[in-house]
Order: C-alpha cells, then sequence, then structure tokens
C-alpha cells in the first residue's frame, strides 16, 4: 500500500491534519491520540509501519 492511499483510509475514518513538518500529523475529533505519517505519498509503506498506524487508529 502506498502512502497516499493510507492518508485516503485515515481521512475516510474522519482523521485529520493537525500540522505538517516532516511528517503529517493526524488527530481524531473523538479518538485519543496523535497519529504521525511520513510524508511520502508515492513511497510503499513497509508492513510493521502500515499495521502500527492502523492500531493506533483503531482500525486493525
Amino acid at each position: 500500500m502506498k502512502f497516499s492511499e493510507l492518508y485516503k483510509i485515515l481521512e475516510k475514518d474522519g482523521w485529520q491534519i493537525e500540522r505538517t513538518k516532516k511528517h503529517h500529523i493526524y488527530t481524531h475529533p473523538t479518538k485519543q491520540g496523535k497519529i504521525p505519517v511520513g510524508k511520502h505519498s508515492s513511497e510503499e509503506v513497509r508492513t510493521g509501519t502500515l499495521n502500527a498506524i492502523l492500531k493506533l487508529a483503531g482500525l486493525k
């Protein structure tokens, strides 16, 4: 999966970009926590990174 596809999944679930520097920092209006996601839209997300992000988002 590419980072651009991951961005769409997070945004569809209600996560929004709070700020951006080296990473996009996603926050959710009702869920707790912040999720840092790299800014590499055309690159593939490594499996471990993908699983960790989805777990933090409550999608896995």
